[in-house]
């Protein structure tokens, strides 16, 4: 026999009606809850006509005078009356007063002469040069001149541009370095340059003068 259901007991024929409406109810509790507000009942305290509170008492400036230092009693040493005491010497001051010395008068034979340092010269007639020409410089150069190990290792070649004053006897002072490389190029070749032998120096109207060189020293890997 086969089993017939009453459609109007069927339970499950609302469910997807009661979903929706929770899930409607839901969300409308969700929004009212968001935009509720709520106001507490108390009275903001209003200070503007209460002007005794803000009102800040004057503070004088009160300047401490530091103490003043301690008074040290003098301590007196009474001797007795039958101590004798020594005698001043006196100052015999020995000056003759009765010689008198005439007064030289020293007279100026036109203006004072100002003595000028040697000047140090940017141009000259003949420039300054080393003793024994070029090859004697490329010569010193060569035994002199050691290549940095740092330089080496890092790869560092280049020119150091050096200038230095030739004074009129030929020595060097005032060694300088215009253009660097690092690596210890700089150092080596102010050395070469102050321990250099003693150069021509340059001439100015047939008269040897103080002048400036500047020279590069090279320093090129094998």
């Amino acid at each position: 026999m086969e089993l017939k259901k009453n459609p109007r007991l069927d339970l499950r024929r609302w469910s997807s009606t009661l979903t929706n409406l929770g899930l409607v109810v839901s969300i409308a509790l969700v929004l009212v809850a968001f935009e509720w507000k709520a106001y507490e009942d108390f009275k903001i305290k209003d200070f503007s006509g209460n002007s005794e509170i803000w009102d800040i008492p004057d503070v004088p400036i009160t300047i401490q005078t530091p103490p003043p230092p301690p008074i040290i009693p003098i301590e007196l040493i009474i001797k007795p009356d039958n101590e004798e005491i020594d005698k001043k010497t006196e100052l015999i001051i020995d000056i003759d007063f009765e010689e008198e010395k005439p007064v030289i008068d020293v007279t100026l034979e036109g203006p004072p002469t100002v003595e000028v340092p040697d000047e140090i010269n940017d141009f000259v007639e003949v420039q300054a040069s080393f003793k024994g020409g070029m090859d004697a410089w490329y010569a010193y150069l060569k035994k002199n001149l050691i290549y940095p190990s740092q330089a080496r290792r890092m790869g560092i070649e280049g020119s150091v541009i050096v200038r230095f004053v030739v004074n009129t006897d030929g020595t060097i002072q005032d060694v300088e370095v215009l253009r660097s490389i690092g690596g210890g190029c700089d150092e080596i070749a102010m050395k070469v340059i102050a321990n250099s032998p003693a150069w021509n120096p340059g001439i100015i109207k047939d008269r040897p003068v103080r002048s400036r060189m500047t020279i590069p020293i090279r320093f090129r890997l094998d």
